[in-house]
């Protein structure tokens, strides 16, 4: 009986110690927005405070050059870089998080949608995204680049040596923006006849979708395609909330699936473009950074 008793608690012993949670460090890598540069002061110390608030290693993965390539490489080879890049980096092979900065939202969901063989993302947080694109430019934006993204948005040239021009939607000119945009349509799904079930199922793979809009930004026109709000096909009014778009509706990218799974938070915070304070990050970021707990086995 004792030996019986003894070979009990051994297997007691050995299912603990089999199950314990063992929390692991994800890594998270961050992507910033156009005109920027991982080195550049403001996006370092962002990384390096989601890093230090989180406990989890994070690094700004930088495409190109950096500032040059975020506003002349087009979209589609910025995504295929980082898919590349992505897959080179060992310490992301067991998967790991997004942070997404203004324009580098759009890479994010490029690499999460279109790389092949790519290790899992699981949480991905958007801050001031313009995940359904936007249909003016900047007041402040004068730059010739700014005069042809107005004039010339549609053709070919400013389509592949122009970034921005990928998610510029002028809602008056769908055809034109059907027809001639290289990129936003594609990682949307919005071409009806070339629809990808793989692009959806892989954005739908994601645990975790954080959304958060600034209150006052008036670089993403409007701030609701933050969250995937946006205007309705030939017209400039009304908006449409991100529940009443056909991209949502008709489930193009997986955004429904996700949201009535519970895996969708919409935020909306004070400040303007990409102006976050601490209190916002800690409270709606670094959750999702933060270590996650696997079983031993």
């Amino acid at each position: 009986m004792e030996k019986s008793f003894k070979r009990s608690a051994l297997l007691v012993t050995l299912s603990i110690f089999f199950f314990i949670p063992v929390a692991i460090s994800v890594p998270f890598i961050l992507f910033h927005g156009v005109q920027e540069q991982c080195s550049y002061a403001t996006v370092s110390s962002f990384t390096q405070l989601l890093s230090n608030l989180s406990g989890s290693p994070g690094s700004c993965l930088e495409i190109g050059n950096g500032e040059e390539d975020s506003v002349s490489m087009p979209l589609t080879q910025q995504a295929s870089v980082a898919c590349e890049k992505v897959k080179q980096m060992k310490e992301l092979s067991q998967g790991y998080n997004i942070v997404g900065q203004s324009q580098g939202n759009l890479v994010a969901r490029g690499l999460i949608e279109f790389c092949d063989n790519a290790p899992p993302v699981f949480n991905y947080i958007s801050l001031g995204g313009p995940h359904a694109g936007i249909s003016d430019i900047p007041e402040y934006c004068s730059s010739l680049a700014c005069q042809l993204l107005i004039t010339e948005t549609y053709s070919d040239y400013v389509q592949d040596h122009i970034a921005p021009s990928g998610y510029i939607k002028i809602p008056t000119e769908m055809s034109e923006y059907l027809e001639h945009s290289k990129y936003l349509p594609m990682l949307n799904n919005e071409r009806a006849n070339e629809r990808n079930s793989t692009f959806k199922d892989r954005f739908t793979s994601l645990q975790n979708l954080v959304l958060v809009m600034f209150q006052g930004d008036k670089v993403v026109i409007p701030k609701e395609s933050c969250w995937f709000g946006y205007y309705p096909d030939g017209a400039s009014t009304p908006l449409l909330s991100p529940q009443q778009t056909k991209l949502y509706t008709e489930d193009w990218i997986g955004l429904k699936t996700l949201d009535d799974a519970g895996k969708v938070k919409f935020v909306s915070v004070p400040g303007e473009h990409n102006q976050m304070a601490q209190d916002d990050a800690v409270r709606y970021v670094v959750p999702y950074l933060q270590n996650q707990p696997t079983f031993s086995s």
